[in-house]
């Protein structure tokens, strides 16, 4: 493992684990969620609010800051950290989903990936020894092994081809990542929903050595079920003394199981794309605060919750403001979101110290199986005939 940075487990319950990783920059609290911060901002927050949350760490992306403003603009200016005023820790995605879901024109071979940007059509190539010096430059804590994402659905061959070049790109990563006190690097587990491939993928990642491990390839439609079967095949072949990172998963019961199963680290635009497109996040479920039922509630949006849009408005008052297409509205809710999955992380982590995740679990299955508690009747609504 690099020098300082490293991972300890605090406390156990089942297989779900209490851990702190430890970075250049600070130290995270896991299971932990990281807020999507892709072109160096998490979309409709300051720096601040963010922190306000409860994050300790989050996410970047290599394909989206390497096009603009470049990685070394932003090394020229820095590094991100000082760049976005973010000083903990950042981990940065290695850009391989973005180059199959974003780009155009793809080419790939042995060497690495040839595509036109999306924004100007621009040429260009990222290999495994590009995609290190530019989370390299970007100053990432964690930096994301460059692989190829499977896609879904892929036959038995696709898969183990697809995965196999990414274990080869996996030990150049290896090779081409500067060591540095407090950084580390994070193999990608691959192989599609075959457990042999995904039982290779481990035994070829840990072969060479990696600081932590993530699980890719997954919520890419295969179904809740079929991800907790892959993680179940997976998580027990992984070291126990590396954190554990299921990339791109973030509904709130995802995350639960995932944790149940032994990951420590979550991302996902979920909570701030739901929060820009009116989506709610609270215990009882997940609500659409541009609903007409919402335009006279005087209640907040989650009781429970203290954040701004929580502490200072009523759901009336966040329905008026997405109604008029107001800039606060989507600011409010995303700040509530984040705010909701940081507790809903706090949470976890002390169930996990208390031994007492089962109950916990169950407890937060049962408040989000249930309906949104409807409001008071509107007293300016029509009333009808003879009355």
């Amino acid at each position: 493992m690099s020098s300082g940075f490293s991972y300890d487990v605090l406390g156990t319950d089942g297989a779900a684990r209490r851990g702190r990783i430890h970075t250049a920059h600070g130290t995270v609290e896991t299971p932990a969620f990281m807020p999507v911060g892709t072109a160096g901002t998490v979309k409709a927050m300051t720096a601040d609010a963010v922190r306000s949350t409860g994050a300790e760490i989050i996410l970047g992306n290599t394909y989206h800051l390497m096009l603009r403003p470049t990685a070394e603009r932003v090394a020229q200016l820095g590094g991100l950290h000082r760049f976005m005023d973010w000083p903990g820790p950042i981990l940065t995605d290695s850009g391989g989903f973005q180059v199959m879901s974003l780009s155009k024109l793809r080419k790939l071979d042995e060497a690495g990936v040839t595509f036109s940007s999306h924004i100007d059509g621009q040429k260009i190539t990222l290999t495994p020894e590009r995609s290190m010096e530019i989370q390299d430059l970007l100053d990432a804590d964690i930096t994301m092994a460059f692989d190829e994402c499977t896609p879904f659905p892929a036959t038995h061959e696709e898969a183990a081809d697809s995965m196999r070049l990414s274990m080869r790109w996996a030990a150049r990563c290896r090779e081409a990542f500067r060591e540095r006190p407090g950084y580390g690097l994070f193999g990608i587990v691959q192989g599609g929903v075959f457990d042999d491939l995904r039982a290779e993928s481990v035994a070829a990642l840990t072969g060479i050595g990696f600081d932590g491990y993530a699980v890719g390839g997954l919520a890419v439609g295969e179904g809740q079920a079929e991800m907790f079967r892959v993680l179940d095949v997976t998580l027990p072949l992984l070291p126990q003394d590396r954190p554990r990172y299921l990339m791109g998963v973030g509904r709130p019961l995802d995350i639960v199981g995932a944790v149940l199963r032994g990951v420590d680290m979550f991302d996902c635009v979920m909570p701030t794309r739901s929060g820009r497109t009116g989506q709610g996040f609270t215990r009882h479920g997940v609500l659409n605060i541009r609903n007409a039922r919402h335009a006279h509630d005087e209640r907040p949006l989650d009781a429970a919750c203290e954040c701004p849009a929580c502490r200072k408005h009523s759901r009336a008052y966040l329905h008026h403001l997405f109604k008029a297409d107001e800039m606060l509205g989507p600011m409010l809710l995303t700040w509530h979101n984040l705010r909701y999955y940081q507790d809903l992380m706090a949470g976890i982590r002390a169930a996990i110290e208390a031994g007492a995740l089962a109950e916990h679990v169950a407890a937060l299955e049962s408040a989000m199986a249930g309906d949104d508690i409807p409001p008071a009747p509107d007293p300016l609504a029509k009333k009808g005939p003879g009355r």
